[in-house]
Order: C-alpha cells, then structure tokens, then sequence
C-alpha cells in the first residue's frame, strides 16, 4: 500500500521523514507517463494514481474519453481472441500429453508437424483465392483447339503396350492417370488470350507457386529466430538452477488425477535433461588435451564413413531413375516407374539407421547426436530429391545429355507431349509413396515387432524390445514430403492439399506409434536446441525446391498442347506481355529502368549499407547485453555481502539472551563490518579496513572506509555503468 507508515521519530541527520518520500513518490507517479496498468501497485492504489492524475477540476475532452474506451475494449478483444485461439488450438491437448509423457524434445516434432500442416493450408488457400475461384467465377473464353503438331520422331516410344493393356483403376489412382484431366496437374488449365480478360489467370497461375515459396519463407524464418534473442540474452553456457525447478514447477491450478500425472512426467523429464547436460559439461572439463585429439580423430573417422555412405546413396538413385527412363517400353514398365521412388525410400530409411547407429558408438551428448545424425540426414534426402530432379530434368528437358531431340520444340516432345504433366506425375507418386511407407511401417513393422516383444520372453526378444522413436528420422521424413511438395506447385497445384491430408494422418498415425507401440529415448534432449535446427534444413528443403523451379518458368519452353502458358518460350514471357498491354509507356520504362543495371547497383550499395548498420546494432546490443549480464551478477554478489555483513553484525541467539538492552561488554564483542557490501567488481570478498575514523552511513552500518570530502564508502562502493556507458 502506497499510504505511509509509522515509524521511529528518531533520525540520523539528512534522512528525509516517511511522509516527505511518500509525496514525492505520488507526485512522481502522478507526472509520470506510465500507463496505470502495468505499475506494480495493489488495485487501490491504481486507482489513487488514476485519481491523482485526472483532478475534479479538470474536464477530460471527449474524443480522450472515446479513444481511452477504444482502446480498452480493443484490448479486452484481443486478449479474448487469444484465449479463443489458445482453447481452439489444434491437436493442444494432445501436444500436452505428449509433452508431459515424453519431454519437450519428442514433442517438437509433433509441434513442427503441425506447423507445415498450417504451411500447406496457407498454399491451398492462396492458390484457390487466385485461381481457382476466378476460374469458377470469371469462366474464361476457351482457349479453342489444341496444336496438331506432326512430330518427327524416329523410333518413337510414344506406345506403351503395358499401360494400354492394363485396366486397373487403382494402379491409376496411384500414379495419377485418373487426375490426368482435372484441376490437379497443370494441363487441365486453359484460358483465351490475354486482352480477352480483365483478371489474368495466367499470372495468377505464375505468381502463386512464388508468392506460397516466399510466405513460407517468411514463417519458416519467423519461426526459427523466435528464440535468438532469448538464447543471446541468456548466454551459451547458461543453466537455470535446479532450485527454482524444484520449488516453482509445479502447477497448483491442477484438479484432475491425470493431468497431475503428466506434469510430474514432465517435471521428471526436465530434471534428467538437466542432469544429463551437467553430467556431460562435467566430463567435457575433464578431458585431457590427449583425449580431445582422439575424441577429434573418431569425429572425423566417422563423418568421412558417413559421406561415403551418402555418395554410394546417390549413386544408386541416379542408375536406377536411369535404367527406368531407358526402359519405359518393355513390358515391366509399370513397376520400372515406381522403382526411383522405391531406390529413395530404400535409401532414406536404411541411411537414418546406419546414420545413428555409426554415431551413438562415439556417445556424443544427446543434442549434439540429434543434430549430428540430423545434418547427416538432410544432406541424404536433399540430395536425393536433388539427383532425382536432374535425372528428371535429363530424361525429359535434356539437360547435360545430348539435345537432338529437344531442337525442335525445346523439350523432348517425342516421349513427353506435355511435360509438365509427366513431372507433376512423377512427384504425385513419391508423395503417395513416401505416405504409403509411413502407414506400411507403422502397422506392418512397428506394431507386430511390438507385439512379438510383448508377448514372447526370450533372451532375443529382450534385445530387440520396442522401436526406438527417432525423431532426426521422421523429421526429415516430413521435410522430403514437404520438399516433394514444394517442388510440385507449379506442375500439380492442389499437391498441397494431398499433403495437408497426409500430414493430419500422420500426426495420428504417429502419435499412436509414440504412445504404443515404441519407446522414447533413453537420453532426453532439450526442444530449443534442435527446434532451430529443424527450422533450417526446412529453409533448406525450401532452398532446393525454389532453385529449379525458378529456372524453370524463366528458361524452359512450355508444352505445345497443355496449359496455360502453350503460345509462349518461356512461363515468364507473359510478365512483359501483359506489361506492355496494361501500363502506359511511363511505367513500362519505370519497370525497365527498375530491372536494369542502373537501378541494381545502388540498390546493391544501399542494402551493403543497411546490413552493415545492422550489424552495427547486433554488436552493440550484444556488448550492452554483457555489461547488463556482469551488471546483474554483481548486483547479486553485492546482496550476499550484506547478508554477510548483516549476519556479523547481529548476535547470536542463545539461552539467555533477553530482549532487554545489552551491556557494552557484549557490544563490543561482537565483530564490526568494514566496507559492508560490494567492495570492488571482481574482489573474492570485502577489503581490509583502511585506517582512519569510523563514519555511520544512513543505514546505520558503522564503516571505517570514508570517502572523499568525508562520503561514506558505502556510498562510493559501487557505481552502476550509466546510459552513455552501456
């Protein structure tokens, strides 16, 4: 309470009275410009500050009254909005449970799932706005008929006897013949020319893939600096104290038998992570300089057997995407077709496994093994998807290969009338796939291993026991599934929506895997040191599916007969086309002026200057970050001095100790405090008392250290850096 207390009418001389301090602290408050809200006083006393800053006599305006009231019920709604969405939240409850059960690390694959869960809605959501509702709603003139082309090709492959003779409408749905003609793939988009229509959905159809890869750039990257300034503020090596753990984790608020369950597995789960790093930065500081160079050398031993088990990977995918294309008419074309998806699958699941097993023999800490493992893994799987892209890119738009036949048409028109079709089949399958695969060993590996483990004893079955839960692996299972999907927009446009619905299956599918049928890990490992890295190989995944699919709408020739863009060399042509048929000749020669050279360069010039100022800034705060951090620790050393000096200066309870005045005797026996409090930043404890005549500061500590001009040390022994300083 603000009101001022009684207190001792006796003062040392200087000391002003309770009654002056508390007026000076109102009239500050009341001059003060701090909302009322966040001061740290009772509800009474806020409303006494608010009082004291609205006298009667003074009349507040009406728009004051009406904006104050706007801005109250503006921030009541926004606070019941987040509640809402805090209740409304997707899979909470379960994300909880899984928290409680198994620690936050296995929890932050389960959190990243539903992240590119929302990813792809947001594509699906964009693409639909500006394409497919205009094309429902504005019904473009039809194109009219496609190109009869008469292609010259000798010994063309065009007949498939084996997809002809097989009537499967399964077998179809899989590889994405029976999508063929709708709004799936890109061949089924056809619009009149240009001037026809007001709303240009060709490049709506340009600019959603971009305007998808840049959004979920942005997330991505929202997401993964989220906890930089956090992680610079509290330092590499900092460590909260297992005694605010101990007496400030529990929630009283919990009711319910279950949910007091899962937050003592939770508590128990960050004491062990806790423990586990300590123990680990304990042995770290042991090692001899002897055993930091074999600890290097096994390091080194291990990565080299690692990459050469990555390049044998590679090898295989690009042979066998190879021998498929080089294969297509004979007769077991229709399981040739599957078999890159097969080598990739393979690879990714038999390369995780040997990844980890190769790693776990050196016993790195567990944050540093899951990020190890999972570095190894994304240069598997993106390079994977990568060799499998050129391979695609050389079957069908001869690149690297001999280009008779692309001269013609600038694809290889023979065997891939429309090419766009062919690839956005061809990540149609290796999503299905990779979705298939996840289901298959769920239920056709993990859950009979299970129950073999359950209900069979044996010294055999006790090895084997429950399926670790390998979150580097199934990590980078949603992130190739993401990349496949990214890498579609342009050629299967509704591929996100596909993966929006494997992605909620797989959640379920693995959260049952998690809670029934495997065991976590045995060494836990703490979400915000691998949460970032996630981040990154998604920018990465990202990374690799905007590359060629820039390439791609610049450089390379559209099909003839399918899709939007048949008139033109290149998807990117129309960006110029319908500049020159919508904007005056003053803002074609802004734009031309804005993509020249002229305007490159000093743009290139201000950016360097704009990141230097930034780097500039980063510095600084990082160096006022230091000085605040040394600042505080100072200020808690400077506390336990005078909890020392307190601790000296008052007696020792005993028998019979009375509450009556002592004698001098006893007075003087008792040890006197020289320089109470912080000395010096940086001295082990206080200093030796200077000769020269006691003073008594303000607090009443007698001190034998006086200043100059006869000031008290206790008021010159620490000086905090000011504004200017820091």
């Amino acid at each position: 309470m603000l009101p001022p207390r009684s207190v001792p009418s006796e003062r040392a001389p200087g000391v002003p009275e309770p009654e002056e301090l508390w007026e000076a602290e109102m009239e500050r408050l009341r001059c003060s410009g701090a909302p009322v809200r966040g001061l740290p006083y009772a509800m009474m006393d806020k409303r006494l500050i608010w009082q004291l800053r609205e006298p009667a006599g003074v009349q507040t305006l009406r728009w004051q009254r009406w904006q104050r009231r706007r801005q109250t019920v503006e921030r009541r709604l926004r606070e019941a909005a987040q509640r809402l969405a805090r209740g409304l939240g997707l899979w909470e409850a379960a994300l909880y449970e899984i928290g409680g059960l198994f620690g936050t690390g296995i929890r932050s694959y389960f959190t990243f799932l539903r992240f590119l869960l929302l990813l792809n809605l947001l594509s699906l959501l964009l693409t639909a706005s500006f394409v497919l509702l205009p094309l429902a709603w504005l019904r473009p003139p039809d194109p009219g008929p496609a190109l009869n082309l008469t292609l010259q090709c000798p010994g063309s492959r065009q007949s498939q006897p084996g997809v002809l003779r097989f009537h499967n409408q399964l077998w179809h749905v899989l590889t994405g013949r029976a999508f063929t003609n709708t709004y799936l793939f890109y061949g089924a988009y056809r619009v009149g020319p240009e001037s026809s229509s007001a709303y240009s959905i060709r490049l709506a159809y340009l600019f959603s893939p971009l305007a998808c890869l840049l959004l979920c750039f942005c997330g991505t990257l929202r997401r993964m600096v989220k906890g930089l300034p956090q992680k610079t503020l509290l330092g590499q090596g900092y460590q909260a104290p297992l005694s605010a753990k101990v007496f400030s984790s529990w929630d009283f608020c919990i009711r319910v038998q279950e949910a007091a369950i899962i937050k003592k597995h939770e508590i128990s789960n960050e004491f062990k992570v806790e423990l586990e790093e300590g123990r680990r930065f304990q042995l770290m500081q042991q090692q001899t300089r002897a055993q930091r160079a074999c600890h290097l050398l096994s390091y080194l031993r291990v990565n080299i057997l690692i990459g050469l088990l990555v390049v044998g990977a590679i090898s295989a995918i690009f042979w066998a995407t190879k021998y498929s294309q080089d294969n297509k008419e004979e007769s077991l074309f229709l399981l040739l077709q599957y078999l890159p998806p097969g080598v990739i699958a393979l690879v990714n699941f038999l390369g995780p496994l040997l990844f980890t097993f190769l790693i776990q023999l050196e016993n790195y800490p567990p944050n540093t093994e899951v990020n190890l493992t999972l570095m190894w893994c994304v240069v598997l799987k993106l390079a994977s998807l990568g060799m499998f892209s050129f391979s695609l890119g050389q079957t069908i738009l001869c690149i690297g290969r001999d280009k008779t036949s692309c001269e013609s048409y600038g694809y290889n028109a023979c065997d891939y009338q429309c090419w766009e079709n062919s690839v956005g089949e061809e990540l149609y399958k290796l999503s299905i796939f990779n979705f298939l695969l996840t289901v298959a060993f769920a239920f056709l590996v993990t859950l009979p291993r299970r129950l073999l483990v359950d209900r069979l004893s044996g010294r055999f079955w006790a090895w084997l026991e429950r399926e670790e839960f390998l979150v580097p692996k199934n990590v980078l299972d949603i992130v190739a599934g993401q990349t496949v999907t990214w890498m579609g927009l342009f050629y299967c446009p509704l591929l996100p929506l596909l993966n929006s619905v494997f992605l909620f299956l797989t959640f379920y599918i693995k959260k049952y895997t998690l809670l029934k049928n495997s065991r976590a890990s045995s060494r836990p490992f703490r979400a915000s040191s691998s949460t970032f890295f996630f981040q990154l190989v998604l920018l990465l995944g990202l990374l690799l599916a905007a590359v060629p699919l820039g390439y791609v709408v610049s450089s390379i020739h559209s099909s003839w007969d399918c899709g939007l863009f048949t008139n033109y060399s290149a998807p990117w042509q129309v960006v110029p086309e319908l500049v020159a048929l919508g904007l005056p000749p003053i803002g074609q020669r802004a734009l031309h002026y804005l993509g020249s050279h002229a305007f490159s360069f000093p743009l290139l010039i201000m950016l360097s200057l704009v990141l230097t100022v930034c780097i500039s800034q980063t510095q600084a705060n990082a160096r006022a970050i230091h000085r605040l951090r040394k600042q505080l620790v100072w200020q808690v050393q400077e506390k336990w001095h005078l909890v020392e000096d307190l601790s000296r200066l008052l007696p020792e309870p005993g028998p019979r100790d009375s509450p009556g005045p002592k004698s001098p005797a006893s007075q003087a026996s008792r040890p006197r405090s020289f320089c109470p409090g912080f000395p010096c930043p940086g001295s082990p404890g206080p200093r030796a008392p200077p000769p020269g005549p006691s003073v008594v500061d303000a607090a009443g500590l007698r001190s034998t250290c006086p200043g100059p001009h006869g000031t008290p040390a206790s008021a010159r022994r620490f000086r905090f850096p000011s504004v200017a300083e820091l």
